[in-house]
């Protein structure tokens, strides 16, 4: 009884079929990692610069170990979000385990952007503020706080707006979280998106290591 009466209740304000704070908490909690470590990241080899400075070290694994440092807090943040979604009614389904998924694309992905940004910054520190202002302004051309969806809808935004703010890798990230805890959607019904986040996350990391290393000989004497 208590349940039905719990899932009566969801909201569907904007289009979201499921209490807001439940909707919030999962789009953000992806962001706060990606936030997160892109920032503390970008400033790695400046953190770590007695590090670099060792031959024998291998500096590479640097922005590798900065992602994995942010892990844990993460995963207590899922798993957060996953109890509010018991608590509001939804249950437990194979779909939950897509969240590995989706994490190690998040990372693949924010690695690839770290390898590029910290190599930049060590020749130029101002990408530091850069990367934190577009971490700023990431953070409302990503679905975290509104359904872009429902927003076309109601013709709060056209519909071409729609796309070129779904073509932020982010948006693939977020939404596949909230298919995992609410929808209850497999990652495979989107294989557009799931294709394009690929095919951008795959340039980035190499483009990112290639610049890493173009540049590494070059971090001791600058730094």
């Amino acid at each position: 009884m208590t349940r039905h009466l719990v899932r009566a209740h969801r909201g569907t304000k904007a289009g979201i079929n499921a209490p807001f704070v439940l909707w919030l908490s999962a789009g953000i909690v992806p962001w706060f990692y990606f936030s997160e470590v892109l920032s503390a990241g970008t400033v790695v080899l400046h953190e770590y610069n007695y590090l670099v400075k060792k031959v024998v070290f291998p500096i590479n694994v640097l922005p590798i170990v900065k992602a994995i440092s942010s892990v844990f807090v993460h995963v207590f943040f899922v798993v957060f979000t996953f109890v509010v979604g018991l608590l509001y009614g939804f249950g437990i389904t194979p779909y939950i385990f897509q969240v590995v998924y989706y994490f190690v694309a998040m990372m693949a992905l924010v690695i690839g952007m770290i390898y590029l940004t910290s190599a930049l910054c060590v020749f130029f520190k101002d990408m530091a503020q850069l990367v934190n202002i577009f971490l700023q302004v990431g953070i409302w051309a990503t679905p975290i706080m509104w359904n872009f969806d429902r927003m076309v809808i109601d013709g709060t935004i056209p519909r071409w707006m729609a796309f070129v703010l779904k073509l932020n890798p982010m948006y693939y990230i977020t939404s596949g979280y909230r298919d995992c805890l609410i929808s209850q959607t497999g990652f495979w019904t989107r294989p557009v998106l799931t294709a394009y986040f690929w095919i951008f996350t795959i340039v980035m990391f190499l483009l990112g290591t290639h610049v890493f290393k173009k540049l590494q000989s070059q971090f001791a004497d600058v730094l």
